[in-house]
């Protein structure tokens, strides 16, 4: 046979088959491998007896415990055993790679593996394109040595000694790249020598882009270094010297630095306690090391400090004739509301007189500091002005207003303020309010503190009784701060919806002002006033000159809203305007005055019936009058009757006190059996019924008694309730009327259901000085204080009691 015939001639071998996990054997390479499984260091020990000779594969999946042939690669190396040490742990054996073989069978699985193999003869290729790849290869490697790439040192002598055929330098260089075994396994199997060739030059080349990168970065991170340590010995050098002369320089901080600070310390104009916190902090941040990282943390409490206005006011000019002028303008309505804030500016203004002419000895005297008068409360239902009002007060009297929501918080931090020992503190709303104000005696609302909450982070409303205290918030303690500052001039206002959710304490310390619900007249007013010129405004149509007729708004107050502010009614009057809007982008006919059939066009159908009591007289059936955060509503009580054992059943989301209502005109109906027509023992074969509707909407309170009573006299006597009589009141079981609350909210939600008559005890007719006129004038108003007499109105026909 001619030389070609015998080098294309194939070659299988019956050799033992080792598997191996996570790396891959090239040929002209050694290795050190570690054996720890039963079948591979009995194939390496046979192979080691016989010639030495083994064929290693690499797994496809290293996880496999006990592979088969489909679990190894193909292509493997033929490669000989040089060396062999056994341990504990298992067999480690140098090899040696000779060939590529390309595995055809596995003959056996016990004791190892064995099988047939077939060489692959090596691409022997000496093209000149093969010399150049494999010089810019070894090129490469070197720059990649120089780079820090790590490598066995006999290797990289014998890459760079250039007496190396093309097929062992790519094999060489390809087993010490850094790269996937599946990837090696990519380059085993390419046989393509100029392939081959160029795919590790590809290879290696990111290496040394990544190895560039990491050199630079390294390079840049020793000269920061260097540069920082630099600097640190200068200005250990610089503050000897100094010392040494007597100047003791800044550690932390550059003399600019330390002269911007001393000025402001000095523009601040603090108290004299203050002052020498700030200056001592001032001194610790010039002794510390520019690496301290409580350098921080000292130079953002000092901005604190110096930025909080200690000696800022703005003038205390308080006209009483500019004020109610303000308050007029911007507010419709709410007469007593404004009237007892006018009061309160009164106030103001003769103890600021009262301090300007006292004399100036007495001045020093903390005890004649100037204090604000009581606090003022606002409560009332949702949207009837309690937070705009305060913006007026605030512009009436020329002064800075700062609002803080309260709802939901429940961390004491939240109003006095962090420690600094916590990262990221900071001071409480309070104090970071009066700090944005830029004023000492700001306006200063907090909305919602019927909202506040209680958790194991403490209660935010016990914080809150200091600075609402004019005898003690002339030092307020912030724990960020850790120095007092004086809130006496602030002008605290606070907003709720439910008296009765502010802790005593708290509303002990304040002065409540309600704010009742707005009648259908202020409603009109306001929204023909203020809130149509506000949107037109909002939408930028003022241009336009787009009105809107008195009919079409009293449609959407009647029709679209149901309320006591004027947040719903508002919206509605957003949605008219938007709906024009558009109509006027797409240069559409719109309408220049809005009627009431435009309000339908443009909001849809009614939703809600002008007169919602009933339409009519039935049994069982009385209309009762309530009061909730949203303002005043109408409640129907529902009574029915049954066969059973004298049960008295109560629903509707009921509270213990409205239960015991019920309870006591149940009582009451079965002591007057006989006034009432009915027989001695009715109720040991009845059950009642009593139902309040809208059960999602939790209900108590006393004022339902004769509401309670005249339904139930009603399904007893099967006499209808006259639909028109709303009442309220609360019932003895002598059938005694009693006082209650809340009049005016209920007079006001009785007319506006449509109620021509209402119930009041006799003993609330005191009460109807604050009804509107206009509700005076419409609805019929009757007070009693026996039930007898209610009975005798609101049902239809008499009853035997009152013939």
């Amino acid at each position: 046979m001619d030389e070609s015939s015998i080098q294309d001639a194939v070659v299988t071998r019956q050799l033992p088959v080792v598997a191996i996990r996570g790396s891959v054997v090239f040929p002209y390479t050694d290795a050190v491998l570690s054996f720890g499984r039963k079948k591979s260091i009995e194939a390496v020990n046979a192979a080691f007896q016989q010639d030495r000779i083994v064929a290693i594969f690499t797994q496809k999946d290293p996880r496999t415990a006990d592979p088969d042939k489909s679990d190894l690669y193909e292509v493997g190396t033929i490669a000989t055993i040089t060396h062999i040490n056994a341990s504990e742990d298992g067999l480690h054996a140098v090899v040696k790679g000779q060939v590529r073989a390309k595995l055809l069978d596995l003959t056996s699985t016990e004791p190892y593996l064995s099988g047939v193999v077939e060489e692959i003869s090596p691409d022997l290729d000496k093209s000149d394109e093969v010399i150049a790849l494999t010089n810019r290869l070894i090129e490469l490697f070197k720059k990649s040595i120089n780079l820090g790439k790590q490598a066995d040192i006999m290797t990289v002598m014998r890459l760079v000694s250039g007496d190396i055929e093309p097929v062992e330098v790519a094999d060489q260089i390809a087993s010490l790249l850094d790269i996937k075994t599946s990837e090696k396994q990519k380059l085993l199997e390419t046989l393509s020598l100029k392939e081959r060739l160029a795919l590790v030059f590809e290879e290696l080349s990111r290496e040394v882009n990544v190895l560039e990168l990491e050199r630079t970065i390294s390079s840049k991170t020793q000269k920061r270094f260097e540069d920082q340590m630099r600097k640190a010995m200068l200005r250990e050098k610089k503050r000897t010297i100094e010392e040494e002369l007597g100047e003791i320089e800044e550690g932390d901080l550059s003399s600019e630095e330390l002269k911007d600070y001393k000025r402001k310390i000095k523009e601040a104009k603090m108290p004299p306690e203050v002052r020498d916190k700030a200056e001592k902090e001032l001194k610790r941040l010039t002794q510390m090391s520019p690496n301290n990282p409580e350098g921080g943390y000292i130079r953002n409490y000092l901005d604190w400090l110096c930025d909080m206005p200690w000696s800022k006011v703005s003038p205390n000019n308080v006209s009483i004739k500019h004020a109610a002028s303000v308050l007029e303008k911007d507010h419709y309505g709410i007469k007593k509301a404004k009237e007892r804030i006018l009061e309160y500016l009164s106030v103001m203004k003769i103890k600021s007189k009262r301090v300007k002419k006292a004399d100036i000895r007495l001045s020093k005297d903390k005890d004649n500091t100037q204090q604000m008068p009581t606090i003022l409360c606002f409560i009332g239902p949702p949207g009837v002005g309690k937070t705009s009002i305060g913006r007026s007060i605030a512009r009436a009297l020329g002064r800075k207003f700062v609002r803080v929501s309260l709802g939901g918080i429940r961390d004491e931090a939240e109003i006095r303020g962090h420690r600094r020992t916590y990262v990221g503190a900071l001071p409480g709303r309070i104090i970071q309010g009066i700090k944005n104000a830029g004023t000492k005696n700001p306006v200063f609302m907090l909305d919602e503190i019927d909202k506040l909450g209680v958790d194991f982070r403490g209660d935010p409303s016990s914080a809150l009784l200091e600075a609402l205290d004019p005898e003690q918030n002339k030092e307020f303690s912030d724990h960020y701060l850790e120095v007092p500052f004086d809130l006496s001039q602030v002008m605290f206002i606070c907003t709720g919806n439910v008296l009765e959710n502010i802790p005593a304490p708290l509303r002990d310390r304040m002065e409540v002002i309600t704010f009742p619900g707005y009648t259908q007249d202020e409603k009109f007013n306001i929204a023909e006033k203020f809130l149509w010129p506000k949107q037109l405004k909002v939408h930028g149509l003022e241009s336009k000159k787009i009105k809107i007729s008195p009919g079409a708004i009293n449609e959407v107050i009647e029709k679209y809203t149901r309320e006591a502010g004027v947040r719903e009614l508002e919206r509605n009057l957003a949605t008219i305007l938007r709906k024009i809007a558009r109509l006027v982008a797409e240069g559409k006919k719109y309408p220049t005055l809005v009627g009431e059939s435009d309000v339908r066009k443009f909001l849809g159908p009614r939703r809600f019936s002008s007169q919602i009591a009933e339409k009519k007289d039935e049994v069982g059936l009385s209309t009762g009058l309530a009061v909730t955060p949203a303002g005043g509503e109408i409640l129907f009580i529902e009574v029915a009757l049954m066969p059973g054992k004298g049960k008295l059943t109560l629903t509707g989301q009921l509270g213990d006190v409205m239960k015991e209502s019920a309870q006591a005109a149940f009582t009451w109906a079965r002591s007057h059996w006989k006034q009432l027509g009915l027989k001695e023992n009715f109720g040991r074969n009845l059950d009642v019924h009593i139902h309040v509707p809208e059960g999602a909407v939790p209900k108590d309170g006393p004022s339902a008694g004769i509401a309670i009573s005249t339904a139930l006299v009603s399904a007893l006597t099967k006499i209808p309730v006259k639909r028109y009589v709303g009442m309220t009141g609360e019932v003895t079981l002598r059938g005694r009327v009693l006082e209650i609350g809340g009049v005016k909210e209920k007079v006001i939600a009785g007319h506006r259901a449509g109620l021509k008559t209402i119930i009041l005890p006799k003993d609330n007719e005191k009460d109807m000085e604050e009804v509107p006129e206009n509700v005076k004038k419409e609805i019929k108003f009757l007070f009693y204080d026996k039930l007898d007499d209610v009975l005798a109105t609101a049902l239809k026909k008499p009853l035997p009691l009152s013939s």
